[in-house]
């Protein structure tokens, strides 16, 4: 017999359970900042692109400018992938920090208005890797993440189907630091976009475990933890530490070879951390699975140019075959192609 305190208990079960949405019938592909092996990173005709070539997400970056606004670069400092080195009227600006624990010599965006940044042109980040991309400098304006959402709404309308955005929050604790902190902006840009719930096409990643439990008292916006090799913050090598991250998260966003490890310059067999991750009730979705020689593993380079595609493929099918969730790729259309 159901009762209303049988009723009531389930709720609270259900609260209590860490949550993402029904998993696609696909894993998703997320293009990483953009279709950003073809066309420079972070810029509209990139996310144009990548739409094109069948991603389902597409990730910006967000970083603050000087009065407030969300922009999408990959770090603040705008020296590598901005044409602002040849604004002679910005040379002053040119200064020293220490972002994160590294010191940096540049521009960056948190010293410009978006009025400002808006005069300055993007620039592919790794021209000797990647020179069709380089092709494309100087053509797009620095993008705010109000502009992605927006492309991503009018795109999913013409193309018939959901294109979600994966914003992640660069260096948070610097910018709060500083007073500009990105969680509230977040969680406010969302709201004002109808995208403030767990079942909206979008997710919240970041590196710090902090950011994303503040961003859980401000907005109701899926989170993933991002994991990098090596030491972190976070312990994604047992079972308890996976479920640890369950508490406040409900992604799982690993290097992807903590999935799928490279040994001796081959693919290994998979780790645990999906079966772990699924029974702690979090998505997966690894990063970034990049075509050029110089991003893949030994046996999977084909020549000895670091800008030749190796066999991509390959680390594709191995992701897939995990059960992950999604996954990122700077090449859109051949993770699609490769998900089948």
């Amino acid at each position: 017999m159901i009762t209303r305190r049988t009723l009531a208990a389930a709720s609270l079960a259900l609260a209590a359970t860490p949550a993402f949405a029904t998993p696609a019938k696909k894993p998703l592909i997320i293009a990483h900042r953009g279709a950003s092996g073809e066309r420079p990173e972070h810029t509209i005709m990139g996310y144009r692109l990548a739409i094109a070539e069948g991603a389902d997400f597409i990730e910006p970056d967000c970083v603050v400018t000087q009065d407030g606004h969300l922009v999408v670069r990959h770090e603040n400092e705008i020296g590598g992938t901005t044409d602002v080195a040849a604004h002679p009227e910005f040379g002053a600006r040119k200064t020293e920090k220490v972002i994160d624990g590294q010191k940096l010599t540049g521009w960056f965006t948190e010293d410009f208005t978006l009025a400002e940044l808006k005069t300055l042109r993007a620039r592919e980040r790794l021209p000797a890797l990647r020179p069709g991309s380089a092709a494309f400098d100087g053509q797009e304006a620095i993008p705010t993440y109000q502009e992605v959402i927006d492309l991503a709404k009018a795109e999913s309308r013409r193309v018939g189907r959901t294109i979600g955005t994966y914003p992640e929050m660069k260096h948070p604790s610097y910018f709060a630091g500083i007073g500009q902190p990105i969680e509230a902006r977040l969680a406010d840009m969302l709201k004002a976009n109808g995208l403030d719930s767990l079942s909206a096409p979008v997710f919240v990643q970041c590196f710090e475990v902090e950011p994303l439990k503040t961003y859980r008292k401000l907005g109701k916006a899926r989170r993933v933890m991002l994991v990098a090799q090596g030491p972190g913050p976070v312990d994604v090598k047992s079972a308890a530490g996976i479920k640890a991250i369950a508490a406040f998260a409900e992604g799982l966003g690993p290097e992807w070879p903590l999935v799928v490890p490279v040994i001796d310059g081959a693919l290994g067999p998979a780790t645990e951390l999906v079966k772990d991750a699924h029974a702690a009730g979090m998505a997966v979705h690894p990063w970034t699975v990049r075509a050029e020689n110089a991003f893949l593993p030994k046996t999977l380079q084909r020549g000895t140019n670091p800008a030749d595609h190796g066999d991509a493929d390959a680390v594709y099918r191995a992701l897939f075959a995990t059960g992950i969730d999604g996954l990122f790729s700077d090449f859109p259309g051949l993770a699609a192609r490769a998900r089948g």
